[in-house]
């Protein structure tokens, strides 16, 4: 049970997030937001990984932390940016599907994860319903094609932070996800030297670093949860982070969710019941 409030709350971290740094990347450049936000991450990530004790931290346990952080920092550009373009409503579902896919897909096949019945009727559920869950009623089809390359690069940079991420020992603490902070800083830094990207005022830098720190935290509470949990269950929990955009509109901005958000949402519910069951 532990590892599945860990993954549920590895998703509502990243959900926050996801709305924080999409507000952000609207009102700044996309890349600095996305840069600023590793260092953010990078600052909370050593602080806590300080305080955690690692038995033994390999250099093997280092270097899948860093190829972890290399799909951290792909999937961050291409997430902000497909959000800065107004298309949060596709590029979400479609990072979050793809990054489910990829490691549960490497898991069974490669490293050996065998998920209950019950599991697997909560895997089946969970990708229509982040499909469902983030559709809106406005989303024109030119905009729709558009977003789709930006969520499908995003999901294969989802899919392999989380997928490298659980390969690390237990015995190295938190110390793979600070080294996958490097790894997405050094993955986006060069971008910034392009003309067309500009570092915004100081409160916007602020804010972007503490969203950084955010999705660090959701990173650490989902390292956790694989030690608790089949990656398999940990990665399909942790990926329904689409669920809290949609609350939040509908909660906070009193929006009204459609059939198709709603069928989502009820989906969502369904597969958390049963992945839980199926973790205990």
């Amino acid at each position: 049970m532990t590892g599945v409030l860990l993954a549920l709350a590895s998703a509502l971290f990243y959900g926050i997030a996801d709305v924080w740094g999409g507000l952000l990347s609207r009102r700044a450049d996309f890349g600095a937001v996305a840069l600023l936000g590793q260092v953010g991450g990078l600052v909370c990530a050593t602080g806590v990984a300080l305080l955690i004790p690692a038995s033994s931290v390999a250099a093997a346990d280092l270097g899948w932390g860093a190829l972890s952080g290399v799909g951290t920092g792909l999937a961050m550009v291409f997430l902000y940016r497909g959000i800065s373009r107004g298309n949060l409503s596709v590029v979400v579902p479609v990072s979050a599907v793809g990054g489910v896919a990829l490691p549960v897909v490497a898991g069974v096949a490669f490293l050996g994860d065998r998920p209950s019945a019950t599991a697997w009727a909560g895997i089946a559920v969970v990708l229509p319903a982040l499909w469902l869950v983030s559709r809106s009623r406005s989303d024109e089809q030119g905009e729709v094609r558009a977003a789709l390359v930006n969520g499908l690069v995003a999901s294969g940079g989802i899919g392999l932070q989380y997928l490298a991420l659980a390969q690390a020992g237990d015995g190295s603490g938190l110390w793979p996800v600070a080294a996958g902070r490097v790894a997405a800083v050094l993955t986006i830094a060069p971008m910034m030297r392009s003309p067309e990207h500009r570092f915004p005022p100081a409160w916007t830098r602020f804010w972007a670093a503490a969203n950084g720190g955010l999705a660090a935290a959701a990173l650490v509470c989902y390292l956790l949860a694989t030690r608790e949990q089949l990656v398999v269950i940990a990665v399909v929990l942790s990926s329904l982070y689409p669920v809290v955009p949609v609350l939040f509109g509908v909660t906070a901005l009193r929006e009204r969710l459609s059939a198709a958000q709603a069928a989502g949402l009820a989906g969502a519910g369904a597969a958390v019941v049963l992945l839980t069951v199926a973790g205990r």
